[in-house]
């Protein structure tokens, strides 16, 4: 049967087994990839926590993420290797714009401090409007109850 037509097709039996191998460790390799990306794209935080969707652009593998609590923003982006963070006390919020597309929006946190701000892009429409009401609830609680003093200064009563 040696001049036959199937003589030089590879028996998968009498292969070596370091073919196997090599696709054991490309799944194996593949398996802990899929599942770093995974786990950097959980919640950061519990409370309300608004993820980007990853079919947004830029969010593909690591999702932008926003905590708002009533006594700050934090826009939270994961990294391969770390995070970036950054916080912004509700005291310190100027204005929330949304802009809207067809499938996602866009939020923009301006803060009074004059620094660049806060940019979100690809979160759900729903979750673009109750950001805004969040903060803005937050905003009139905290001025209604009045604003804390500074610790250790400002009163010269002595």
């Amino acid at each position: 049967m040696a001049d036959s037509l199937t003589s030089g097709i590879v028996d998968l039996n009498t292969a070596s087994p370091w073919l196997e191998y090599v696709f054991l460790a490309t799944i194996a390799a593949f398996a802990v990839v899929i599942g770093w990306v995974w786990n950097k794209g959980r919640p950061f935080a519990t409370g309300d926590v608004f993820r980007a969707s990853r079919w947004s652009s830029g969010n593909r593998l690591f999702p932008t993420q926003v905590l708002i609590t009533p006594t700050s923003v934090v826009h939270y982006t994961a990294r391969w290797f770390g995070r970036k963070e950054e916080t912004i006390h509700m005291a310190h919020i100027a204005s929330v714009k949304i802009e809207t597309g067809v499938l996602f929006s866009d939020v923009f946190i301006e803060t009074s401090g004059g620094t660049d701000p806060i940019l979100c892009h690809g979160h759900y429409k729903g979750d673009a409007a109750r950001m805004k009401t969040l903060i803005e609830g937050y905003q009139t609680a905290y001025y209604r109850s009045g604003a804390p003093r500074p610790v250790g200064g400002g009163d010269s009563s002595r």
